[in-house]
């Protein structure tokens, strides 16, 4: 492997084109870069000459020490925990290239979208439900020996209403040109900030803080071809494994559960979501032996909502105003009829949900 990184390096050393140049490599058959998702890192999959594949991650350059780099950080991290991660065979420092196992192509959005029924699609969550808690349990602070920069981190107040401003700026006076009134701007930061100093009350643990569908990778396990019968449920055929970690922070433990079941890209109907939930309680129970009180947990649940999908319409509507990216506009919508049906069952929060409503369908 170390060969081969001293291939790739001096690749990246002698020449500005990457692809032209892994195709006239002597270690690589082919090669061809993926997909980009949101963030401004190159992925490509290449194949060497013995049919083995991996992906090499482009980034910027980052310091010799691997502790200088957050994603290598938090994959030592939970790797140690137990927690299903990619592998990482190796890293050039000083020219950003990272060395990742490959989990093929389907992520956990794919794999719902291809199955087709409600057990199905109940059992794939409840295996992300188990590995969720497991990272919760084992590479929160006390529970792991190593204490990593991301234990400095948490969704305090001051965190938790800089994304409700940075949606603010890019989405409402950004994307719509809204010009709120001083008594709805009043309602809308004082209601935030009340929810957003709820959420910072409530203990903490390890947080993804990306865990959502597209960042979950299903890659199927190689031992079931020894089976006689190919399984139907997806839990007994695939491997979940947990990617884009690297911003990684404490925070409340609804935090990334949801992500998961409040999903932008992929909606749950609400029995679902509230039969997920339930599962989550006795998951926790079960593993933990600590008692969850379901409806003050379910409470936080509902505020975390709130506060995370509309930290996303920031993320889609920045993504557009600063880079020129329309492709995550269309998930605006998802997010909103999140915040939109949890407001409901709130009449506290409802003069919220008006200053929301009016602005977005004005």
């Amino acid at each position: 492997m170390k060969e081969f990184l001293e291939e790739l390096t001096n690749v990246f050393r002698q020449n500005k084109e990457f692809e032209a140049v892994l195709k006239t490599s002597k270690t690589i058959q082919n090669s061809y870069q993926l997909p980009g998702d949101a963030s401004t890192r190159k992925y490509y999959r290449v194949t060497l000459k013995n049919k083995k594949t991996l992906i090499i991650m482009k980034t910027d350059p980052f310091h010799h020490n691997e502790d200088s780099y957050p994603f290598l950080v938090i994959q030592k991290h939970l790797a140690y925990s137990n927690v299903e991660v990619p592998a990482v065979y190796d890293w050039d420092a000083q020219k950003g290239i990272i060395l990742l196992e490959d989990l093929g192509d389907t992520t956990f959005l794919k794999k719902l979208q291809s199955i087709n029924s409600i057990d199905q699609e109940r059992h794939l969550y409840e295996r992300a439900i188990d590995g969720l808690i497991n990272l919760q349990i084992f590479s929160s602070p006390g529970k792991n020996t190593a204490h990593i920069a991301a234990y400095e981190l948490r969704f305090d107040v001051e965190k938790l209403m800089w994304e409700v401003q940075f949606t603010f700026e890019h989405f409402f006076k950004g994307l719509l040109k809204r010009i709120f009134s001083a008594n709805d701007m009043q309602i809308f930061l004082s209601s935030f900030r009340k929810i957003c100093e709820i959420l910072e009350s409530q203990p903490v643990v390890f947080t993804h803080r990306d865990f959502h569908s597209r960042n979950i990778m299903v890659s199927p396990v190689k031992l079931v071809k020894k089976l006689k019968k190919k399984p139907t449920l997806p839990e007994l055929d695939d491997r979940l494994v947990f990617i884009d970690f690297q911003d990684a922070r404490l925070g409340p433990s609804q935090y990334d559960l949801v992500s998961l079941l409040r999903d932008s890209y992929y909606q749950l109907d609400e029995n679902q979501v509230e039969r997920l939930v339930d599962y989550y309680i006795a998951r926790w129970d079960a593993k933990t032996g600590e008692k969850i009180h379901p409806k003050a947990f379910k409470k936080i649940f509902d505020l975390m909502t709130v506060q995370r999908n509309f930290k996303a319409i920031g993320s889609f509507a920045s993504f557009y105003q600063l880079r020129g990216n329309p492709v995550y506009l269309k998930y605006i919508g998802n997010s909103f009829e999140n915040i939109r049906r949890t407001l409901q069952k709130h009449k506290k929060y409802h003069p919220l949900k008006e200053v929301l409503f009016y602005y977005y369908n004005f």
